[in-house]
């Protein structure tokens, strides 16, 4: 009997824009700005949203979630990301790469499903305002958001785990700029089809249902509005939700368009190509978590005036 002589790998190599040296500073210089952007938009949502009792509500509960969400989503690859830019040696430990790839998922699980919880609550605020106080008290959304964080991690520690049982060896370079799952699990010496079924799985229920729920919820949204008679009945009930389901589309749009794309553009072994879909793989993870507070805040007059207010309340206390 033979054995085959295999090394257990012990880190990781993580290629990003290795080839390109001009690019790095470039994205380090973007990246930077746009995480700082990202703490101070997400930061100052979260902080409104404690502070002015008038956003005390389900929706801006959920914001609230969605804000730090986005903090730790970024956190847990900008940083590592910014630092192998500027270093020679792109290199993470195995168990560093396990807590960036368990953190990543879970965050980016839980903001699907926290998502669909959202539209849900615009959904009943529409189509059913008498009863919204009452289907959607302080138990029922803070229990959704906090299933929406449940699910996340039970997703995250499921894949992770099998993930890190698979065996490793030689080839350690992950093309990527951080330890994506599907990125890391390709480079395992041994059959993943079981895995590759497992995520199918996963991604159906935490990613797919969640997206069919939200088109359904719009959908039926949509149909109520219309019903509205008078035009300013009509805008304000759309600008209710206008916000939400921008995000929606912004961060849907980017997974689709990146897990969706035609086999044919797939099989094209070439380097640019390879740079053009970690460069939308970068704008999925930085670019819609820097939006969203944006979003929020321009397209909602409840922020807007929370703003005012609490600007003039402290230039009144001064």
């Amino acid at each position: 009997m033979e054995k085959i002589n295999e090394t257990t790998v012990t880190e990781f190599f993580l290629k990003g824009l290795s080839g390109y040296p001009r690019l790095e500073i470039t994205f380090f210089v973007l990246i930077l700005i746009m995480y700082i952007v990202i703490l101070l938009g997400n930061g100052i949502l979260i902080v409104i949203s404690i502070l002015d009792p008038h956003l005390h509500t389900p929706m801006y509960f959920f914001l609230s979630n969605l804000s730090f969400l986005d903090i730790c989503y970024t956190s847990t690859s900008i940083p590592p990301t910014l630092v192998s830019f500027l270093s020679q040696k792109k290199i993470i430990a195995f168990s560093g790469c396990v807590v960036q790839m368990c953190l990543g998922l879970a965050m980016g699980t839980t903001e699907c499903v926290l998502l669909a919880m959202m539209a849900f609550d615009r959904y009943v605020a529409i189509c059913n305002p008498l009863r919204y106080p009452t289907i959607m008290n302080k138990i029922v959304y803070v229990q959704m958001a906090a299933g929406s964080w449940v699910s996340g991690g039970v997703n995250s520690l499921v894949q992770t785990i099998l993930v890190v049982q698979l065996p490793f060896c030689r080839n350690n370079v992950i093309n990527h700029f951080s330890c994506e799952i599907l990125a890391v699990m390709k480079l395992a010496c041994a059959d993943i089809s079981g895995n590759e079924f497992i995520m199918l799985v996963a991604t159906t229920v935490f990613t797919l249902t969640p997206l069919l729920l939200i088109v359904v919820s719009y959908t039926l949204i949509i149909s109520s509005i219309l019903k509205i008679r008078s035009s300013e009945g009509r805008s304000k009930a759309f600008s209710t939700c206008s916000a939400h389901l921008t995000v929606v589309i912004i961060f849907y749009g980017t997974i689709l368009f990146m897990y969706m794309k035609p086999k044919s553009k797939v099989s094209l072994n070439s380097d640019k190509l390879q740079t053009m879909d970690k460069l939308i793989s970068m704008f999925y993870g930085v670019m819609t978590p820097m939006m969203n507070p944006l979003i929020y805040s321009l397209r909602n007059k409840d922020v807007k005036e929370a703003v005012k207010h609490l600007l003039g309340r402290k230039a009144f206390s001064k």
